[in-house]
């Protein structure tokens, strides 16, 4: 188990190897850390031994390129992501590389079985979780759980997958699943239970920060059955946590065919509506973009003078994750990589800055006029 965490003096040295390559923007400071403007993800892939290899690759080559968020999550590829971090992890470090200057993060929710899918999931979660007396049958939603006593265990399994005695941000994983079987009164009382069990992991030194990492929960209608409030989240975190409280990240997706959390005034605000950007940024909440290049290929309708608003030269996925990491309020954009030619064609956007304010605007409304 490797001790120690991102600190602010670590990610400042991390940028520092980069001051000759990556342009002025890439590396933004959140949470007192310096982190990278693009990340790399594990999601995607066979749980097999040949993908295994390919990520740890992928996530050796991103770290030596200038990428130094990892994201991941105990039930990608049953487990075997984590793994694959944790491996990576252990040759970087061997090449020279501290755990100070990197920010590792993952998600607990959902049951990640062991290795693949099991012959019977449902005598899996009750011989893993109830009749070992971690959870209890009313607690799971379609394989999805956060109760306390599981989120402990999944972060102690992760923690063991990762070989890390500290994780820099765990996010519960897409806690709006729970709204398909409970009430919201209920679900309130489990959320308010999960913050409590994770404000104690961080005492214990077990995790930096925490956060909700979703899917649908943000970008929706407030009139959605799964929609969440990101103000009422914190303040449920406030009243677990007081003011100082770890609740400081949220991941959700953002692209250019899902541009809803910096368009959709869903959000309550004050006394009226934002969007969920910018009520983050009144928290104090740090936005990671998944599935930043989710429908990259929307830029081939693009008129001329839209397309010219980016380098020359660049990809339609480039030019896609540029829009990505650009927008203002996205501190970093994760895609999904598992080989190392994916990383190296990414992240030669690091030697470009950011799209000028200006810019994103007359895009997000190229975006609205086309919805």
């Amino acid at each position: 188990m490797i001790p120690g965490w991102a600190t602010p003096e670590g990610t400042r040295t991390y940028g520092a190897r980069f001051q000759d390559r990556a342009a002025p923007g890439h590396f933004r400071l959140a949470q007192g850390l310096w982190l990278s403007s693009i990340g790399i993800g594990t999601y995607l892939g066979h749980p097999d031994p040949e993908t295994d290899a390919r990520y740890v690759e992928a996530m050796v080559c991103a770290v030596t390129s200038g990428c130094n968020v990892i994201d991941t999550a105990i039930n990608y590829r049953f487990q075997r992501s984590e793994r694959c971090v944790g491996e990576a992890l252990r040759r970087l470090f061997a090449r020279g590389f501290r755990r100070e200057e990197l920010v590792i993060a993952t998600k607990g929710g959902y049951v990640p079985y062991e290795g693949d899918w099991p012959a019977d999931p449902r005598r899996y979660i009750e011989e893993a979780f109830l009749r070992t007396g971690i959870a209890r049958p009313e607690d799971f939603v379609n394989g999805h759980c956060i109760a306390p006593g599981y989120l402990r265990h999944q972060l102690e399994q992760s923690q063991h997958n990762l070989g890390l005695e500290t994780i820099d941000v765990y996010f519960i994983h897409n806690p709006e699943e729970q709204l398909a079987a409970v009430s919201r009164e209920e679900f309130r009382r489990r959320l308010r239970a999960a913050f409590a069990a994770l404000e104690e992991a961080v005492a214990m030194g077990y995790i930096r920060f925490y956060g909700t990492a979703t899917w649908t929960a943000y970008r929706a209608s407030p009139q959605a059955s799964d929609a969440l409030s990101l103000m009422e989240v914190e303040t449920i975190a406030r009243e677990v946590g007081g003011p100082d409280h770890r609740f400081r990240f949220v991941q959700l997706p953002y692209n250019l065919a899902m541009p809803e959390a910096a368009l959709r005034r869903n959000q309550l605000r004050g006394e009226g509506w934002g969007t969920v950007l910018e009520v983050a940024e009144d928290l104090g909440i740090t936005v990671w973009a998944s599935a930043s290049l989710m429908q990259g290929r929307l830029l081939r309708s693009w008129p001329l003078w839209l397309r010219r608003l980016f380098p020359e030269g660049l990809s339609e996925a480039q030019c896609a994750l540029q829009f990505v990491r650009s927008t203002p309020g996205i501190t970093t954009a994760l895609v999904g990589m598992s080989r190392a030619t994916h990383v190296e064609h990414n992240l030669t956007l690091i030697q470009h800055p950011p799209l000028a304010p200006e810019a994103i605007r007359t895009i997000l409304n190229a975006l609205r006029t086309s919805r």
